[in-house]
């Protein structure tokens, strides 16, 4: 799976290459102005009327590859693991503070500590005066 994974990587980074390589060697629309004024090499690699069809050509052929490449990685990238498990599911609880685990219950007998800084001979419920 992760062979399948890095050849398919490799697929479409050489097709987006080849992408790029054939749109710029491709002619513009601005291209036969510049062969009226005098640019006569405008057309000679591929003939006249051949490059725009052998390029078009091979950008489409180029387009196709990288989005069959696309689709596949989207396809891979999708599927669950072989073990079942998501990443999820290999997480641990963290362990609880020993400071925030809940105080025992106050039996019916128990009288409350008093408040922080009430007297010794006020009540803990009441606020001193």
């Amino acid at each position: 799976m992760n062979a399948m994974f890095t050849i398919i990587v490799i697929v479409q980074v050489i097709s987006a290459l080849a992408i790029i390589g054939l749109v710029l060697l491709q002619h513009g629309k601005g291209a036969d102005m510049g062969a009226a004024f005098g640019s006569g090499a405008s057309g000679s690699l591929f003939g006249a009327s051949g490059s725009s069809n052998f390029l078009s050509k091979s950008t489409a052929i180029a387009a196709a590859v990288f989005f069959a490449a696309t689709l596949a990685l989207a396809f891979i990238g999708n599927r669950p693991s072989g073990s079942g498990a998501g990443v999820m599911d290999n997480l641990k609880a963290a362990p609880t503070p020993a400071a925030q685990t809940p105080a025992a219950p106050a039996k019916q007998g128990d009288v409350p500590a008093p408040a922080p800084g009430a007297g010794a001979n006020e009540p803990a419920n009441q606020i001193p005066k």
